[in-house]
């Protein structure tokens, strides 16, 4: 198997970006979270839900989902890992992530660790800034 190669510069600051767009989302940052999108970005968490399209929605998309939350509080982190970067010919990237989404119930010492996901994301890298043009997450226990 052979890969086309991601200058590890790109890679390691992907990987940065990828670290603060998850503490933004765990934190419950949903407008922060957005912004890591393009404006037009489209992001589709379950294959259940239609893509959400522009930052507006992809807020209004994750306040929905995390209302079901709203009686019982928990702590989520979404770990990513495996990250594999494929450079496009339009100049953005393709990548695809298996990511882990550990559930902590508080009093609870044992986190619940689920769904297993694939990420599949379009990224646009320009100079310093990272941006999700789309995100596409699928679960393992659903394929």
């Amino acid at each position: 198997m052979s890969a086309t190669a991601v200058d590890t510069e790109v890679h390691s600051r992907i990987q940065h970006f990828y670290a603060h767009q998850m503490q933004a989302l765990d934190a419950g940052r949903f407008e922060e979270y957005a912004l890591t999108f393009t404006e037009d970005g489209s992001f589709q968490h379950s294959p259940a839900v239609a893509p959400a399209r522009g930052r507006a929605a992809i807020v209004a998309e994750l306040v929905a989902f995390h209302e079901r939350f709203a009686g019982e509080p928990v702590r989520r982190r979404h770990w990513f890992d495996h990250i594999a970067l494929t450079p496009q010919p339009d100049g953005s990237i393709r990548s695809t992530v298996y990511a882990l989404v550990v559930t902590v119930r508080p009093g609870r010492r044992e986190p619940e660790i689920a769904p297993s996901c694939v990420v599949r994301d379009v990224l646009e890298v320009d100079g310093e800034r990272v941006l999700t043009r789309s995100r596409s997450i699928s679960h393992d226990h659903l394929d």
